[in-house]
């Protein structure tokens, strides 16, 4: 009998009653749901990653790349070690990396457009000549050379202990050297070369080729120091009308040999007449490179132009085109490069100091000297830059050119080998700022490549 307001419900699980079956029906259904909806999620990542890959591989890419770069600036790596040591382009040794420098033959034979230096354009640096040169119109019109003997070392001037006079140099008194600054139109100065025993001896077949040349390219590596840089971006007038002469000593000539950068049966390597010096004057191989740098007018008797570049650099320009540009268009006897970082003489003094490019008591002597001479602390002359910086010069041979070069290089011997510090002195003494063209620092790096320096000169054992 059922009662009406009674309903009977099952419990156990064995019964398969309509209730209980829809129980487990459903419970069935919520596990299938679940399982299902994380099948769903796999397959979304997945069609995600599918979707997105190339993206990933990059951000992997990227990653693996910076690992590694952190990797190499931590550690030295052994292929830039042998790049170091194997042959340069022009077939020296790369050797940075005994002297903890980093390699700069990047600059190597770049010939970028220039950006200061206002070139004509190339048809017409194919038909530029050399001007017919003018009488002197400045205040020297002539210039002699003292000659000296042995005898005249006699007694010798012990007021500046620092003085490296020798048989090149002769014996210049303080007497003399104040009165080489008193302008005349005809001057009797020092200026190298005095005796036969004095030393830089050039075979007869190099002067030869040297008094030959009308305008002249020049550089020098003495005691084994940088490698010689082949010229580039010349015209083919320049080729015909130009010398290229680099200066090595024998040292240089054994450490070059050795690299296997030979000179061959005509005297050249590549553009360069390599000319070697023997019996070089100074154990300081510095003083020896100014020779060549100051004195060109006195190597090259018959040259009407010369330009000098350091061992350092590269010339990378058409040299009848930086004649125009920097001598002829603006009617200029001389240029040289500003200084990029400092003005003032007595600023560049500290500097020298600071870095040891010269010993303090030299630097106190060279200065001392220049205050009591009455050189001001200023940082402009004639509206120009009191410092320069000397790596490439340019002038015209006339006699105020002569001359300035002369004391320059006087000043160099009695001083310190730092011409930064001489050379505004006497432009100075001569007042001769207004016949100088100082170019900017954007236009010395349009002329040249620069390499630094790639290893250290050996000094000289015995001074003369």
């Amino acid at each position: 009998m059922y009662n009406k307001n009674s309903v009977s419900i099952p419990i156990s699980d064995h019964e398969s009653d309509e209730h209980g079956g829809v129980r487990v029906h459903t419970r069935r259904k919520r596990k299938i749901v679940i399982h299902r909806g994380n099948h769903d999620f796999r397959e979304k990542v997945l069609r995600k990653l599918l979707r997105h890959w190339i993206l990933i591989i990059i951000l992997l890419a990227s990653a693996l790349f910076v690992f590694e770069a952190f990797t190499i600036g931590r550690k030295p790596d052994s292929t830039v070690t042998s790049e170091l040591r194997t042959p340069n382009k022009n077939g020296g040794i790369n050797s940075q990396l005994a002297l903890g420098k980093e390699p700069q033959h990047d600059n190597l034979n770049r010939l970028d457009p220039p950006r200061c230096l206002k070139l004509l354009p190339v048809e017409e640096l194919e038909h530029l000549d050399i001007p017919v040169t003018e009488e002197s119109n400045g205040p020297v019109n002539q210039v002699l050379y003292v000659s000296e003997g042995e005898s005249s070392f006699v007694g010798r001037n012990a007021t500046f202990s620092l003085a490296r006079f020798n048989l090149f140099t002769g014996n210049q008194t303080l007497e003399q050297r104040d009165t080489s600054f008193e302008i005349k139109e005809s001057m009797m100065v020092h200026c190298g070369f005095y005796s036969l025993n004095g030393g830089f001896k050039i075979s007869d077949e190099d002067k030869t080729y040297m008094q030959a040349c009308e305008v002249v390219v020049s550089t020098c590596a003495f005691g084994g120091g940088d490698d010689l840089y082949q010229p580039i971006g010349m015209s083919e007038a320049s080729l015909k009308k130009v010398c290229y002469v680099a200066f090595w000593d024998e040292i240089t000539l054994r450490a070059q040999e050795l690299a296997d950068h030979r000179i061959g049966e005509n005297g050249f390597i590549g553009k360069w007449r390599v000319v070697i010096v023997r019996d070089l004057p100074f154990v300081d191989q510095r003083l020896n490179g100014k020779i060549p740098k100051m004195l060109s007018h006195r190597l090259f008797p018959q040259a009407k132009y010369s330009l000098w570049v350091d061992s350092k650099s590269q010339f990378r320009r058409d040299p009848l085109g930086v004649l125009e540009a920097l001598l002829w268009r603006p009617h200029s006897v001389f240029a040289i490069s500003e200084h990029g970082a400092r003005s003032s003489v007595y600023d560049e003094a500290k500097a020298v100091v600071k870095k040891n490019k010269a010993k303090p008591e030299e630097v106190e002597v060279q200065l001392n000297q220049y205050r009591k001479d009455g050189l001001p602390e200023v940082k402009r002359f004639s509206g120009k830059k009191a410092l320069c910086e000397a790596s490439v010069i340019v002038r015209k041979h006339t006699p105020l050119t002569n001359l300035l070069m002369c004391l320059w290089f006087n000043e160099v011997v009695r001083f310190t080998s730092r011409d930064q510090l001489s050379f505004p002195y006497v432009l100075w003494r001569l007042n001769a700022f207004k016949y100088i063209n100082a170019f900017p620092v954007c236009t010395r790096k349009d002329l040249v490549n620069s390499m630094g320096h790639i290893r250290k000169a050996k000094p000289l054992q015995l001074q003369r």
